[in-house]
């Protein structure tokens, strides 16, 4: 028995030694680039092994689980760096963990995210370090007139994306960059739009998308949602969309909507408005862009949260009734 545990323990010291020989040849030795240079972005608040997938989605040809191995080994767990990263041929592992560990980017990088508000975009672009705040004290009308806007209210006119720029870069070219992105993304959905919708302008189809962006519990649902508001706007009934009331309240909400929130009469409370608010409430990404304009073909005019992120359709209202009845009022 003695022999068979130092056999065993000779055994795996042998493979540990090996193994981590093999590591340090790997990370010694230079990746495969599909060009040279190459730029990689790595995105916002990314752990260790979504770096080494968005490396991999780059073209770098570098297996992730061993980039993590390689990361958590040379201590550089929590040292990862967001940013669009420069890789030249003759790269190593090693290279490119010490590279993105230290922050040496080729550009600074900002993601917006689909579903925020355009004052939640407006913090997160006055936050960042890297770029130079020339929008700090403008109002909203003013920094619409400075991109070259022609709208006033900028709520839903930037595309969220993940955006590149150098440091010290003006905050307007940001805000161009993303302005124009969603012009075009929604140019490109209007004039692939579906027959017979009830918007008469594309800035209506961003109205509905955005609405679509913030109702919206799984992604698949998304052209049913949209069907379910096409329908009602239809047959001239009210939208009846909780998250328009919210935007509505602004600050004075609590984070609790209640019944006397849904009579407050506000521009946005699609309760006691018919048609649509008159502007988006939230960025909406692509995804809600297509679901606006080629909605599900359904007569449902209701839907439901079930309570796991889905929710149930229906076409009249007794059937939602007794939907209401079986995933809410009895929860």
């Amino acid at each position: 028995m003695k022999r068979l545990f130092y056999r065993l323990v000779l055994a795996a010291v042998i493979f540990t030694v090996a193994a981590a020989g093999a590591l340090a040849w790997w990370a010694q030795r230079p990746l495969t680039l599909p060009a040279s240079p190459i730029e990689v972005i790595i995105k916002p608040n990314s752990g260790v092994a979504s770096v080494g997938r968005q490396l991999q989605r780059g073209g770098i040809a570098i297996d992730p689980r061993l980039f993590v191995l390689l990361v958590r080994l040379t201590g550089h767990g929590g040292d990862l760096k967001a940013g669009g990263y420069q890789f030249e041929t003759g790269a190593t592992p090693m290279t490119v963990v010490g590279k993105i560990a230290r922050g040496e980017v080729n550009h600074h990088v900002l993601t917006i995210i689909e579903g925020w508000e355009f004052k939640r975009m407006r913090e997160a672009i006055d936050a960042h370090a890297a770029l130079r705040h020339d929008t700090k004290d403008m109002s909203e009308a003013e920094l619409m007139k400075a991109i070259g806007a022609a709208e006033s209210a900028p709520e839903g006119l930037f595309f969220p994306d993940t955006y590149l720029f150098a440091r010290g870069s003006s905050d307007i070219d940001l805000y161009k960059h993303a302005y124009r992105r969603m012009q075009r993304r929604l140019t490109e959905a209007w004039n692939a739009r579906g027959p017979d919708l009830p918007y008469k302008t594309p800035y209506e189809a961003l109205i509905m998308a955005s609405i679509i962006e913030k109702e919206t519990g799984q992604a698949a649902e998304r052209p049913m949602i949209a069907s379910v508001f096409v329908n009602r706007l239809r047959k001239n009934m009210m939208l009846q969309t909780d998250p328009t009331v919210i935007y509505g309240l602004g600050k004075t909400f609590d984070g609790d909507l209640r019944k006397r929130d849904l009579l407050a009469d506000t521009p946005y409370n699609t309760y006691t408005r018919a048609g649509l608010p008159p502007t988006p409430i939230s960025l909406p990404g692509l995804a809600s862009l297509s679901a606006a304009t080629l909605p599900a073909a359904s007569d449902a005019l209701y839907f439901v949260a079930r309570g796991d992120g889905s929710s149930h359709f229906s076409n009249s209202l007794p059937e939602h009734n007794r939907a209401v009845d079986q995933y809410q009022r009895r929860k």
